[in-house]
């Protein structure tokens, strides 16, 4: 596995931790950073980790406007938790980080899908990804 997709995973982690337990997000990286500085064997995915997490927090309004309006029938609130976290993190790769191919964001974005939410999750968030990157 390559050190952005382990930062992907750690990204998810820290997402999904902050929106389940209902903590500010600025608050979960802040923990994960005071962790992170146990463990430099892992600093190269923990960068990237940290820039995904920063980028949703900057952009979290933005991000949530494009999930919401390419999600078809589904509100971001109805949406399984794992589901946002996977998808703020493509929205943010694909309209943020111009060093990701809009393509690996996706692909990316439905694996952590298919590894870490339901069956239907894979499509579902290829599906809102790929409409956002049509429009964007």
């Amino acid at each position: 596995m390559s050190a952005r997709s382990k930062a992907r995973k750690r990204a998810l982690d820290i997402l999904y931790q902050a929106d389940v337990r209902g903590d500010d997000l600025a608050a979960t990286l802040a923990a994960e950073a005071r962790r992170a500085v146990s463990e430099p064997a892992r600093e190269a995915s923990w960068l990237y980790a940290r820039e995904i997490v920063d980028g949703v927090i900057d952009n979290r309004d933005e991000i949530d406007e494009q999930i919401a309006t390419f999600a078809k029938d589904w509100s971001i609130a109805r949406m399984p938790a794992v589901d946002r976290a996977v998808l703020r993190i493509g929205v943010w790769e694909i309209l943020h980080n111009e060093q990701v191919p809009t393509a690996v964001a996706i692909d990316e974005a439905v694996e952590l899908a298919k590894e870490f939410s339901t069956d239907d999750s894979g499509p579902f968030v290829h599906g809102v990804l790929a409409r956002i990157a049509r429009a964007s």
